[in-house]
């Protein structure tokens, strides 16, 4: 929209100096709008590379309030913010570095009718929840909706990570690869435990993909889901295919084509 100002330019320089982002691909990232749903491990490290690189407008989207348990990984938080809504603190924590970013704290469960309202007005959708139900309603929206998703999971000492973007009609769902009806075992971190990089690592990843996306810069994981297992830290990459009888994508797309 407005041109880069001398202190933005300079905030920027960085990226502004890569061939492949510039002032260009800079603006693309002001203009742009992301919604992260969750604002504890992985949406720590998500919403704080989000707001430093300077994507214009962050919605995000939790429930719960900073615990002392969270600050072992929860980087976006601290402990005079003990008891806040963590959509709050990650907020505070941006202004603090970059005062530019207009974020939206919804200190609310990302349940269909909040995600039908938001999925629709934002360029890229960061799930960096902790549950199937959230992450298949995510999805489902996405889908719906015709914006990409930038998907992460990390418990113990195994992460995840994948691109779902429906757009060209052609790349898998959340669903295509965990169907909705399926019985997935759900572990918490407060049975599981996790190992507190790890979020870190899956969560800078989600933010790099993203970032990639609002820029047009480079491929995406679209079609290929990394799994970690940080004790050995070693990746495996899975290519995964669009399933032609997802309940989700299948109708959804199918029919626009």
């Amino acid at each position: 929209m407005h041109a880069m100002n001398d202190d933005q330019l300079l905030r920027y320089s960085r990226h502004v100096l890569l061939d492949d982002i510039g002032i260009e691909g800079q603006q693309r990232l002001l203009d742009a709008h992301a919604l992260v749903i969750g604002a504890g491990g992985l949406g720590s490290p998500v919403a704080l590379y989000l707001g430093t690189a300077g994507v214009g407008r962050l919605t995000l989207v939790d429930h719960d309030t900073v615990d002392l348990t969270n600050l072992q990984r929860q980087i976006a938080h601290n402990l005079s913010r003990v008891g806040q809504p963590k959509a709050d603190s990650a907020r505070q924590t941006i202004a603090a570095i970059n005062p530019d970013v207009q974020v939206r704290a919804l200190r609310q469960r990302a349940d269909a009718a909040l995600l039908a309202q938001w999925v629709a007005e934002v360029d890229v959708v960061l799930d960096c929840s902790d549950n199937f139900a959230t992450r298949h309603a995510v999805n489902e929206a996405c889908v719906r909706a015709g914006k990409p998703l930038v998907s992460g999971a990390a418990i113990g000492f195994d992460g995840q990570i994948s691109v779902y973007d429906s757009r060209a009609g052609t790349g898998p769902c959340y669903a295509c690869l965990f169907p909705p009806g399926a019985s997935f075992e759900e572990t918490a971190c407060a049975t599981m435990g996790v190992f507190a990089p790890l979020v870190g690592i899956i969560g800078t990843m989600q933010a790099a993909e993203a970032l990639k996306l609002l820029a047009g810069v480079g491929t995406s994981l679209a079609g290929r889901l990394l799994m970690l297992d940080a004790r050995t830290m070693h990746w495996d990459e899975i290519r995964i295919a669009r399933q032609a009888g997802c309940p989700v994508c299948a109708s959804e797309v199918g029919e626009r084509h």
